[in-house]
């Protein structure tokens, strides 16, 4: 029997997976060929959106680096060494963060890095605090560091955070391994982050919606009268970046059904929010 008769998979498929393995068993290719090949196994539903977004993150971080990511200097919340204790929890609690650079007199003599947990063993005795016993060592590295190179260097040190230094030593910003994760898998919120609720849908004067791609289907049905199928794909800008067939661009748009969907704002990872009106163009 041959063997190729009883395959249930369709052409798109075995063409595709007959395109990977020759790029992976040919010469190299370049990135962008590579990428091509992942967008196209998107296309053909052999990738979620959000993995291939992920993985054109995870290649995107080989060509960043440090300063393209890092926190300013002028917007670092450090501590100075002498402060007395009633300001630094004060600065901990309003900041949220969970770890901060201590300095000396001058803010490039960085001491090390104070972790608030370790703030805990102090608060039954107040007047004997010296946070200088509680510095953890402070990773220091170059701006031009790449992002793939430092990430490495946070799992094998276990550190979370490492201070930016330019070419004359100085402290230039700092940088955490959140900040190189987020180039990957996206925004981190925290339990600090502010946390208003997003308005998915507006009604616009002139007629018509703004739509966050992240609103359910239901609510869509709900507010539109359609019937869009949410068996499939839970939002809308799923459903919507399925019915392209690729990851749509800024400007771009697409009739489905009885609305017309214009893409406003889009990334190279996702779509983030369409202009929704109806379709004048109709059913013909």
């Amino acid at each position: 029997m041959n063997e190729d008769s009883g395959s249930t998979n369709g052409p798109h498929h075995r063409s595709w997976w007959d395109r990977l393995g020759q790029m992976f068993s040919g010469e190299p290719r370049s990135r962008d060929e590579l990428l091509d090949e992942l967008r196209s196994a998107q296309a053909n539903g052999l990738l979620s959106n959000d993995t291939l977004g992920m993985v054109e993150g995870a290649l995107r971080v080989t060509e960043l680096s440090v300063d393209d990511v890092m926190v300013p200097r002028a917007q670092m919340v450090m501590l100075p060494a002498e402060a007395p204790l009633a300001d630094i929890l004060e600065t901990v609690v309003e900041s949220g963060h969970s770890r901060f650079p201590v300095h000396g007199e001058d803010k490039d003599e960085i001491l090390g890095i104070l972790l608030a947990k370790d703030l805990l063993k102090y608060f039954g005795d107040r007047e004997h605090c010296d946070i200088r016993t509680l510095l953890r060592p402070a990773v220091l590295i170059p701006e031009s560091m790449r992002l793939n190179v430092l990430l490495a260097e946070f799992r094998l040190s276990h550190n979370h955070m490492a201070l930016v230094v330019d070419e004359y030593g100085g402290v230039a910003g700092l940088v955490t391994i959140e900040d190189v994760l987020e180039e990957i898998v996206g925004e981190i919120d925290d339990e600090h982050d502010d946390e208003e609720a997003p308005q998915l849908m507006q009604a616009l004067p002139e007629g018509g919606y703004l739509i966050s791609a992240l609103t359910p289907i239901a609510e869509v049905n709900a507010e539109l009268g359609t019937q869009y199928p949410d068996e499939e794909f839970d939002t809308i800008g799923g459903m919507v970046t399925s019915e392209f067939g690729h990851l749509p661009e800024s400007g771009e748009d697409i009739a489905i059904g009885d609305y017309l969907f214009h893409v406003t704002q889009a990334d190279d990872r996702r779509v983030h929010q369409f202009r929704v009106q109806t379709n004048a163009v109709g059913d013909d």
